[in-house]
């Protein structure tokens, strides 16, 4: 069952999106940056490790483009994208370095055959080394960074001179840019900045008689058509608008999909698609402030990480409700009697890692009396269990988690409520802003991955409660607290948005009397171990440790407890996960204090 320090989760997978920490100390030592722990990293969650695909892309495009022993890129799939990106760097480095950062733009080649085949464009930020750790901010916080599919496809595509870098592009963008200050190297001749161009062409695709068509079966097999992924990103539309439920093949799902959805009037129009569950978030944030201006915004309850960086670091602001309490909205509705004004409120239902449930219905009046727009991020218990799109603006989720559950694969949603005083505004932004970089060969994944995703969540449901409900009655003092829905003090909050057949969900985290305690129970449970949730297999991790790691006591000021192990429970026998559980839960009797 276990897998081996720094092994993709699932096993043999070469996309996968968890890897596995599979000790307490291992993940420490993961957060220490400890060689012998990083060294072992054949992958990790996409945006907080660089898959090797992409690592490798990269040292290639640094190769052609720039110096190697001086220079990095960060890859996305668009010039917007890596704008954003070379934007936010400008504004950390001082200006007479400005022009060490550049974006150079790879292209299909002219030989590269139209049609329904599929094509990729790539955007490369290059900089100097030293300012990696800025641009990993973007690439984690944002989520907009090319996929591992997508980086295989261009690294393959680039090698075989069907990818090629847009020198025209070079040209226009240092010309727009004004004249290039700085060493003589880096100055331009003609526009063009010495050591952005190389000068010996890629190889031709016709010097071994292979044409495009020929490179994409070869490498890509048949995932790799336009109308394929178009006809899978429709789908998953569908799907999460809730018009589309039948467990069958592509062309019949399609054909037999209703006209009833999550909402009255909903439809596929109403859902787009990102490369990840923070893309949908950073861009509804980005979507909200062309929409409706430079305003501040509210981030309500403990959040996922990410989601209060992304308030923090782009636009005016945020204020930070991090308990998520009745005291905090009455704190809210007095600043906003006082004449405050904000962009959006940012918030889970339910929230992450303590699982309660944020007050939606006094929101949405609050935002309708005082017009700020609401924003629920569904991804833990998933729209088949609650109905929050009628009480918000936008619903975005995770794609990646229990709507795919392979583990394989990334993705995101950003839903509008029809209905929604914002919506004609929003709407409009989002059909002149709005781009889709969902990469092809991961829509066709995550479509078949999602096809059975009803039948599995209310599995995974019904083997929650059975196994919350066993931690719940374990011998008194054992364990600290179950945080699940179910027995959190905000039920009724819950119960409020639950859909007639919806459940609680699968995840719930666990706390205890002391370190030790939590260290036994984690190394003992025999399951796979790593970040991410809604897996069809059970995952754990020590999610306090990985997600704030270096803001702990922060973290327990909101009584987030930092030895909080988090559980995701997937498609096992309930009666085989029991016996896993009770025998960790035999290794923490076996460490307590005859005091405890």
């Amino acid at each position: 069952m276990l897998q081996a320090l720094g092994g993709p989760v699932p096993p043999n997978t070469d996309h996968a999106v968890s890897v596995s920490l599979p000790s307490w100390r291992e993940n420490v030592g993961y957060e220490e940056g400890e060689d012998w722990v990083i060294s072992k990293m054949k992958c990790g969650y996409p945006r907080f490790f660089v898959h090797p695909i992409i690592q490798k892309l990269a040292q290639e495009i640094v190769r052609r483009v720039g110096d190697p022993n001086l220079e990095s890129a960060t890859l996305f799939p668009s010039l917007k994208s890596a704008r954003i990106c070379h934007s936010f760097l400008l504004s950390k480095i001082p200006a007479e370095k400005a022009y060490k950062a550049r974006i150079v733009n790879f292209i299909p080649s002219l030989h590269t055959e139209a049609g329904s085949t599929v094509t990729s464009s790539l955007s490369c930020v290059i900089y100097p080394k030293e300012y990696a750790s800025i641009t990993k901010q973007v690439w984690q916080h944002s989520g907009n960074g090319i996929s591992s599919r997508r980086g295989e496809f261009c690294l393959g595509a680039l090698e075989d001179g069907f990818l090629v870098e847009d020198k025209g592009f070079a040209t226009a963008e240092s010309i727009s840019q004004g004249p290039c200050k700085g060493p003589r190297r880096y100055q331009s001749v003609n526009g063009v900045r010495k050591g952005s161009v190389r000068e010996s062409p890629p190889k031709s695709n016709t010097e071994d008689g292979r044409d495009y068509a020929q490179f994409i079966e070869e490498r890509f097999g048949r995932n790799l058509s336009t109308s394929l992924a178009n006809q899978a990103k429709l789908a998953v539309r569908k799907r999460i608008a809730g018009v589309l439920t039948a467990d069958a093949e592509l062309p019949e799902a399609l054909e037999t999909a209703s006209s009833e959805g999550r909402v009255a009037g909903i439809s596929e129009e109403d859902v787009l698609l990102y490369p990840s569950g923070m893309s949908a978030i950073y861009n509804a944030h980005q979507t909200l402030l062309a929409t409706r201006g430079d305003l501040p915004s509210i981030c309500f309850g403990f959040p996922y990480t990410d989601t209060l960086k992304i308030l923090q670091k782009w636009g005016p602001g945020c204020v930070f409700y991090g308990h998520g309490s009745s005291e905090d909205l009455e704190d809210l509705e007095s600043r906003l009697k006082a004449g405050e004004r904000f962009l959006g409120l940012f918030t889970e239902a339910p929230g992450n890692p303590l699982l309660k449930a944020p007050d939606l219905k006094r929101i949405r009046a609050l935002a309708d009396q005082y017009g700020f727009a609401v924003v629920v991020d569904e991804t833990i218990s998933n729209f088949l269990n609650i109905n929050v799109l009628h009480l918000a603006d936008i619903v975005v989720s995770s794609l990646t988690k229990i709507f795919s559950g392979d583990s394989n694969v990334m993705g995101g949603s950003a839903v509008l409520n029809p209905h929604a005083q914002y919506y004609a505004a929003l709407k409009e932004t989002y059909n002149r802003d709005y781009e889709d970089t969902c990469w092809a060969e991961d829509a066709v994944f995550l479509e078949r991955n999602s096809r059975d995703f009803i039948s599995r969540i209310e599995q995974i449901n019904a083997t929650t409660e059975d196994i919350t409900a066993m931690l719940k009655e374990s011998p008194l003092g054992k364990l600290k607290e179950v945080h699940y829905p179910k027995y959190s003090p905000t039920r009724p909050l819950y119960d409020s948005l639950r859909n007639a057949n919806g459940g609680y969900g699968g995840l719930f985290s666990v706390t205890f009397h002391s370190t030790a305690e939590a260290i036994a129970f984690f190394d003992t449970i025999e399951v796979l171990k790593g970040p991410s949730l809604g897996t069809n297999f059970t995952l754990s991790s020590p999610y306090v440790l990985l997600a704030h790691y270096g803001e702990l006591d922060w973290a327990r000021s909101f009584d987030v407890d930092p030895d909080l192990v988090r559980i995701s429970v997937g498609l096992e026998d309930v009666h085989d996960l029991r016996s896993r559980v009770q025998r960790a839960l035999d290794a923490v009797q076996s460490v307590r204090q005859p005091s405890a």
